[in-house]
Formats: structure tokens, sequence, C-alpha cells
């Protein structure tokens, strides 16, 4: 069983992460990137999905187990090229030639919200499910391009209250303050809602995908310019 899965719906690409928590891994990255690849290659698609089909998880973020074990070890290039996936991921979604929705099917925290912030779009469901940033209690800063990033899903007052608390919010606060697009009231609702918005779209994707690269210019140059520095030195934690 594949870790990343993938459905067409008519012209709806429909991606579910398939690992129970869906924490972020070497794997996780690799076959992600393999589905975009495969996605691209259908020019019949015109809009993507990504979900989860574990029914209390969206995603918990990177797979801290695997992250320790690999420091154990030693072993220093898997954690790189890792986090080079990552932001390759990241990259493609802040650039992809059609409309990504992020369809936020339970718990979203850490490196699975800040995955859903790459999206274009976001819908979650309500009656089960946190959207958290738990990094600053884990001793875990954001990358600068992270930064940059959610920053454009997010307002700077609600951004700067959860980064700076590690609070946890419901999809009822995201609606509020227009992180989501809508809420769903269980899975199903909130699936169809995704879906009904995703098949709206019919955009050809050389103009879409000019849009988002200019709209996202800055963004991306600091991903370029400034990720590697850290990445290389691996300086992804504070210990004090």
């Amino acid at each position: 069983m594949a870790v990343i899965e993938w459905e067409k719906k008519e012209t709806v690409a429909v991606i579910s992460m398939n690992n129970g928590a869906n924490r972020q891994n070497l794997v996780f990255a690799q076959q992600m990137n393999d589905v975009f690849d495969t996605i691209l290659e259908d020019k019949d698609i015109s809009s993507i999905i990504l979900t989860s089909m574990d029914v209390k998880n969206f995603s918990q973020g990177i797979d801290v187990d695997w992250l320790g074990s690999c420091f154990a070890k030693k072993d220093f290039e898997n954690i790189k090229t890792f986090m080079f996936e990552m932001n390759r991921i990241f990259k493609r979604l802040l650039t992809m030639p059609v409309p990504v929705i992020a369809a936020i099917n339970g718990h979203a925290f850490g490196n699975g919200a800040i995955l859903s912030c790459a999206c274009d779009f976001r819908f979650m469901k309500s009656d089960r499910g946190f959207f958290c940033f738990p990094e600053v209690d884990l001793g875990i800063p954001f990358l600068p391009g992270m930064i940059a990033f959610v920053r454009k899903a997010f307002p700077e007052y609600l951004f700067n209250r959860m980064k700076l608390t590690g609070e946890r919010v419901t999809a009822d606060e995201l609606l509020l303050h227009h992180v989501i697009e809508e809420a769903g009231s269980n899975q199903e609702e909130m699936m169809e809602k995704a879906m009904a918005f995703a098949r709206g779209f019919n955009k050809k994707r050389g103009i879409f995908g000019e849009h988002k690269r200019r709209m996202h210019k800055a963004i991306l140059e600091t991903m370029e310019q400034e990720d590697p520095p850290f990445i290389e030195a691996l300086d992804l934690f504070v210990q004090d």
C-alpha cells in the first residue's frame, strides 16, 4: 500500500495521504513528488484536492521517530534530502498550474498544517480536528520560506498568535479569519464542498501557473536563497 495515493474524479485529482497520522519522512516526500509528476501528465485534470484517508488526522507533521533515528545513525544526508524534498513539494504547490485545495479532514499539526498553507485554498471539517503550529514548544523554528508562505494563508495577527503560543484552533475559528474557504459539519459535507469548489475551475494551465509564479515570487526567492543554509547546517532545532 502506497503512502500517497490518488484517483481521478472527472477533472479533479484527489490525492490521499494514506499512512495513519501521515507523518512526513523521506518516503512520504518522494511519493508525493512522484504523484505530482503523474497528475501533471494528465492534461484533462484541472484541479487537485489534497486530503487524508485517516478519520482522525490530516497530517501530524514530521515523522519525529524517523528523524530521531536518522540523527542517532548520523544519517545526515537523508535528513537533508528529506528537507529539500519537502521544500520541493512546497514550491510545487506554490507554482502548480492548477488550483490545489487542501481538504483538512482531521488534525493538522506542524508540517501538516504548513503543508495545507502551501495550497491555494483550504476546507476543513468542524466536527473533529485541530489546526496547530506546535513548533514553539518542540524547539523547532520555521524555515524562512515556511514563514513566508504561511503568511499568504493567514492574517498576520492570527499567525503571530498561533506561532508564538502553539495553541490549537478549530475549523470555526479558521473560517472566522478566512484561513479556510468553508467548514463542513462532517467528513462527507466537507468533501462535497471541496469537490464542488474544485470542479468550478477550468483555467488554462499556462496563465494559471504564471499568475501563481508572479504572486509568489518573493516567497520562492526566500525559499531558494535563505532556506538552504539552515538545511545544510542541519540548523533545525533550538535546545534552550
